[in-house]
């Protein structure tokens, strides 16, 4: 955290925990005035600084500090106003779904998908719904998730395995 520490006119007279407390503020502020939920406020701070320590070393210009860690809250925020955005578009298209708001598909069917869906974990659930009911392609959902493409391949895969074994020990047919 040497960047803290270089000579910064405004801020000379500022310990370094000062200048940590006053960025901590500052970028809070921030997060809290972009963000659609407000309790997401901690989480971007906190995400900013791994940000700023990860990247101290590409600050250019140590009087700059204060709207650089600004700029990454912002950005941060924006950021889980999309996620946040997403998943609700996930989610209420699912409650729509199993409101019956796919009339084309036969009500047996549904209960089962629905059931089937239900027994899984949100991530896993969220995954598949993304994939098959929203119809993202892999990195779209990557991107939307914050993990690489190739997980997410996996985790379909290994999903769809796990429906598929759930549905034969219960006696359902397989389409294979």
């Amino acid at each position: 955290m040497s960047f803290l520490r270089e000579p910064d006119p405004i801020h000379s007279l500022w310990t370094e925990e000062e200048v940590m407390g006053e960025l901590y503020r500052q970028m809070l502020r921030v997060a809290r005035s972009k963000l659609y939920n407000k309790g997401d406020a901690g989480d971007v701070v906190q995400e900013a600084w791994v940000r700023i320590l990860e990247n101290g070393h590409s600050l250019r210009e140590a009087d700059k500090l204060f709207p650089w860690a600004r700029t990454i809250a912002s950005n941060l925020a924006s950021s889980a106003n999309r996620s946040r955005r997403r998943l609700e578009t996930v989610y209420e298209g699912y409650a729509e779904f199993l409101r019956g708001g796919s009339q084309s598909a036969e009500p047996e069917l549904i209960a089962v998908l629905s059931d089937a869906l239900g027994r899984l974990d949100p991530a896993t659930r969220t995954l598949l719904l993304y994939k098959f009911y929203y119809g993202f392609k892999d990195d779209e959902i990557a991107t939307a998730l914050d993990v690489p493409v190739g997980t997410v391949k996996a985790r379909i895969h290994r999903s769809k395995a796990r429906l598929k074994s759930n549905s034969n020990d219960e006696g359902y047919p397989s389409n294979t």
